[in-house]
């Protein structure tokens, strides 16, 4: 199954653990599962290569690993990734979110996948052991015999005999290891006892509230608040771009539920706030607005009647979970305010749809129509700013 697709710059510099010299190229890039596959040629033509028998360039996820390469390339926003066995690919792309969510749904499908399935990190962790094994000390010794002179043969004698007990120590020692790594927990396992949990970025929404018991997530409503606090008339508020870096750290530290303070000097750019809210929206694996509803929201905002649209708008709103609903509530409520601050922070309902309509909504298959989703999508954001009141009821209510 298809999670993502579009365009990146991609470079291999590495194969089989033999670097290669770095060429840039714009590739079509298809995430499943467990797998990414490469493709030079548009979508289409791609399709109909693959039916001729020109199959993609295909990376295992399984076992891979993904971080930021910044030191790699002087180009911005460029993340690397490396299979276990051996291959290495750079990808880039000059605007922010796009590299973000593309860096996001490859580490979560990394991570949901068992770590050595065919033992492949099982081997490797047994590979390093190896190395250091009794034929590499003998010869090790071996060599040493040649350079000693005579008088020394007493001692080396010694040291032979001190090293063969050295490499039965090491075999325990493997052995023993090996045993851990076969016998280790599953993720699963670890997720059923409470010992490692989801984290917040990435999880469905309903997961995140019920494990903070709440309808609307933490994270969300302190994001808010410090908005309110400090950011309403900021100009372009939750249009400008943070800073990537600061916007990573801050998702570090919610992942890992650390106490988090928002009034800290360290998040004092207002737009790191709001750009990890967005993230925070964008990662969700179905979005705010669930795809069972996306067609019956596009329905009502194309009928022809306005009270009709904002009734039947109205309307579905009361149909979604709760969590949906009430995070939608808060989340829209609090776009009105910074609405009321247009005059300074210049940000126009017609802005705030642009921005938050394709987060918020989106078809579960997005390729179909892109073009006119969007302009659907941010209709929908600035119908339910525009008429809060009345489809959400006051904030008192």
């Amino acid at each position: 199954m298809v999670e993502k697709e579009g365009y990146l710059q991609k470079a291999k510099i590495a194969d089989g653990g033999k670097k290669l010299r770095k060429n840039w190229s714009t590739s079509w890039i298809v995430l499943s599962s467990r797998k990414i596959e490469f493709y030079k040629e548009s979508k289409q033509q791609a399709l109909s290569n693959v039916k001729t028998g020109h199959k993609p360039e295909s990376v295992d996820l399984c076992g891979a690993h993904i971080e930021w390469a910044k030191e790699k390339s002087s180009r911005k926003n460029v993340f690397q990734i490396t299979t276990v066995s051996g291959n290495e690919f750079l990808l880039q792309s000059d605007i922010d979110f796009i590299i973000l969510d593309w860096f996001h749904a490859i580490k979560n499908a990394i991570d949901r996948l068992p770590k050595d399935p065919s033992g492949s990190s099982r081997n490797l962790e047994l590979f390093k052991i190896q190395r250091s094994s009794s034929t590499e000390l003998l010869s090790h010794y071996d060599n040493d015999t040649k350079e000693q002179k005579p008088e020394h043969r007493k001692s080396l004698m010694f040291r032979l005999h001190h090293s063969a007990s050295d490499t039965s120590d090491k075999n325990r020692v493997k052995s023993r290891l090996k045993k851990f790594i076969t016998r280790r927990p599953s993720l699963k396992t670890l997720q059923e006892k409470g010992l490692i949990k989801d984290q917040i970025f990435g999880s469905h929404l309903h997961t995140v509230c019920e494990r903070e018991n709440s309808t609307v997530p933490r994270f969300v409503k302190q994001c808010i608040e410090a908005v309110e606090k400090r950011g309403l008339d900021v100009d372009g508020i939750y249009r400008v771009s943070g800073n990537l870096a600061t916007i990573q750290k801050l998702r570090f530290i919610v992942n890992q539920e650390e106490k988090l303070n928002l009034d800290d000097s360290q998040w004092e750019d207002i737009h790191v706030v709001t750009g990890a809210l967005k993230m925070f929206f964008r990662e969700l694996p179905e979005p705010l607005f669930p795809y069972s509803f996306f067609e019956r929201f596009v329905e009502a905002i194309k009928k022809q009647d306005y009270n009709t649209r904002i009734e039947t708008i109205k309307s579905l709103v009361q149909k979604l979970p709760p969590p949906n609903r009430d995070t939608m509530k808060i989340l829209f409520g609090h776009l009105t305010k910074i609405v009321a601050k247009a005059s300074k922070n210049l940000m126009s309902t017609q802005s705030l749809g642009i921005v938050f309509g394709p987060t918020l909504l989106r078809a579960q298959d997005e390729m179909g129509n892109m073009a006119v989703h969007m302009v659907y999508q941010n209709q929908i954001a600035e119908l339910m700013l525009s008429e809060y009141n009345k489809i959400f009821g006051s904030e008192e209510d």
